[in-house]
């Protein structure tokens, strides 16, 4: 590759991420919450996806985001707010994959942009062993301090 195309591949590879990250996501539905600059742009919305959990089969999740719209969220420059709620329910048997993360950390099974920069709604994994159970929580990353607003949902493996 050229130096100017590895140069010109490096500067869109963020452009590219929501693409990779919508082959791990399905993108249910949209509700429009408020209309931007007469209908003239993407409107405000709330936005529904589900996401399977690669270390838990038997498992999916519904998350619903607010999105901004008008001209800044269209291309991509817009911080949308920090909330969102989340649901877990078992689709078949669940199976929790030995490689699995355990601990009080969790491990990290979804990742959603939510600005330009240093912003992220992320849903943790928990395992509840002594309970039998899966334990997902959803929360809104920044750059110096967290969110507090976060989402659980817990589903039993047995």
């Amino acid at each position: 590759m050229r130096a100017p195309a590895l140069l010109l591949a490096l500067l869109a590879a963020p452009l590219v991420t929501p693409a990779a990250q919508a082959q791990e996501t399905k993108e249910i539905g949209h509700v429009n919450t408020a209309i931007t600059n007469l209908g003239l742009t993407r409107s405000h919305r709330v936005v529904v996806e589900r996401f399977d959990d690669p270390e838990v089969a038997g498992i999916s999740c519904y998350i619903s985001q607010a999105r901004t719209g008008g001209v800044s969220g269209m291309v991509g420059l817009a911080e949308d707010p920090a909330r969102f709620a989340l649901s877990c329910v078992t689709t078949g048997a669940v199976r929790v994959a030995e490689g699995a993360r355990r601990g009080e950390r969790g491990e990290n099974v979804y990742e959603s942009n939510t600005s330009l920069f240093f912003k992220e709604t992320r849903v943790h994994r928990f395992l509840d062993e002594e309970r039998g159970v899966v334990v997902y929580m959803a929360w809104s990353t920044k750059l110096v301090d967290g969110s507090p607003y976060n989402a659980v949902a817990v589903v039993p493996i047995r």
